[in-house]
């Protein structure tokens, strides 16, 4: 009997899974296959009237393609923005690439922020803290360093955070970019899970849309919101109001001490603001650099012990919303039910190809280009299958662990989502040395020393 009940739940869950997955697919194909012929439209809005945005770019190191990813943002059709660049070592070598970006576009009106305010564990909101609150613009487009877009992002983005009542963030899908100098195994290893089967998953979640779903690789919201969220997912309207510390810490350092800053900021904007998302048409375009296995495999095991610390149910059932154990699950109780009439191998066989063939069209929508040659393609098919066959001894091996390493650095995972540091930790609630620049602007900083203006040809 036992095995009657587990067969026909497999059929049931496999139902599910086949049809989030041609959810994904479904909008794949519509929002992005025909995104670079949809033209802008520029007469709902008077120019006189748009909204100012302020791109907050965080960075630290050097990362692939970073010239090319932050030049992406300089180009931006829009006529009225500006662009914080905030690191948190004056000595970082990113700075050179600003200053180049800079000198390219004098025109462009950018500000530095140089030093980090401790106000929690999360290295980038630490690095942000400045920015945030120097931005002349509500309206904040915070983007990571190694994310390039294309030149109408922003106008649309602004379109579809403004064009109705009720949004409260802007995001776009990750897709990643690998030159064939970088093309390690692990690099290809998480091309191919961004491009494919994370992209359609992200995707459907937010057609959806039962709750909040965001990744901060490029995010629109407003400062005016953020500055009200609690991160306690209680309504706005039931919290209390009071400042700290009779009443909670607000705005980005309440969200400081988490991992994953950007899923609680976007359920912090849907719960407690009661605003929506908006998953929009463009990517960001995520440029890979070289990735051994080991790093792809710790990388991978990293999210998801994140997702564990913060939601243990679900991250408990993922493997079974991957194609292989959903596949051997479904196959083996089709055959069970036909008395063996049904071949389990041919079964799989069937499954697997018709998730491959979804998968590639999905890429293919987001790329909005095939493949330039077979090599490249069956390469792709190859790593797509070490990814689905490895999906399921990563998720054992991260499961039972709860520490992480982040950008070099060792955390251990709490409950709730929230991390701490393995070694000693530093001030909290400190700035250190937080100094900005800026191009076009009276310099100040957090200490109200003078700093010198961020021009071309001006030594940073």
């Amino acid at each position: 009997m036992w095995k009657l009940v587990i067969a026909y739940l497999s059929v049931v869950w496999y139902a599910i899974f086949f049809i989030v997955g041609l959810l994904g697919w479904r909008e794949a194909r519509k929002r992005y296959f025909l995104r670079r012929n949809t033209p802008i439209s520029h007469n709902a809005t008077p120019m006189t009237d748009i909204e100012g945005v302020s791109i907050i770019r965080p960075l630290k190191g050097l990362d692939p393609n970073m010239y090319e990813n932050l030049e992406t943002t300089f180009t931006q059709i829009y006529p009225k923005f500006e662009i914080i660049f905030s690191v948190a070592e004056e000595d970082d070598p990113c700075l050179d690439v600003v200053q180049m970006l800079v000198d390219k576009y004098p025109q462009v009106d950018v500000k530095l922020s140089i030093g980090e305010e401790i106000v929690g564990v999360n290295p980038k909101i630490n690095n942000m803290m400045t920015a945030f609150r120097i931005a002349k613009y509500d309206i904040l487009w915070v983007i990571d360093s190694n994310v390039q877009v294309v030149p109408e992002t922003l106008m649309r983005s602004v379109k579809s955070l403004t064009s109705k009542t009720g949004i409260g963030v802007v995001h776009h899908v990750p897709y990643a970019l690998v030159s064939e100098r970088d093309a390690a195994v692990g690099t290809q290893l998480e091309q191919a899970f961004l491009n494919t089967n994370h992209a359609k998953m992200y995707i459907a979640l937010n057609a959806l849309a039962i709750d909040s779903c965001v990744m901060g690789k490029s995010n629109l919201y407003r400062r005016s919101h953020i500055e009200q969220i609690s991160s306690s997912r209680v309504p706005l309207s039931k919290q209390n109001l009071l400042p700290p510390p009779r009443g909670p810490v607000r705005g980005l350092p309440a969200v400081a001490k988490y991992a994953a800053e950007d899923a609680k900021i976007g359920q912090a904007i849907w719960h407690e603001l009661g605003l929506s998302h908006i998953l929009d048409v463009d990517v960001a375009a995520n440029a890979l650099g070289p990735m051994s296995f080991k790093a792809y495999v710790e990388r991978r095991a990293r999210w998801i012990r994140v997702r564990k610390a913060d939601v243990l149910a679900a991250t408990i059932l993922e493997p079974l919303t991957e194609s292989v154990l959903a596949g051997i699950l479904f196959s083996n109780a089709l055959s069970y039910l036909s008395g063996g009439r049904i071949s389990a191998i041919a079964v799989f066989a069937i499954h697997w190809c018709i998730v491959l063939s979804i998968d590639l069209d999905v890429r293919y929508c987001l790329a909005s280009t095939p493949f330039s040659s077979w090599h490249e393609c069956f390469t792709f098919i190859l790593a797509w299958a070490g990814r689905e066959l490895l999906a399921f001894p990563i998720w054992l091996y991260a499961i039972f662990g709860n520490e992480i390493n982040w950008r070099g650095v060792k955390y251990r995972m709490l409950r709730n989502g929230e991390v701490e540091r393995s070694s000693s930790w530093s001030r909290v609630g400190s700035p250190r040395s937080s100094q900005v620049a800026g191009s076009g602007h009276s310099s100040r900083t957090a200490t109200e020393d003078q700093a010198p203006l961020l021009r071309p040809g001006h030594s940073l």
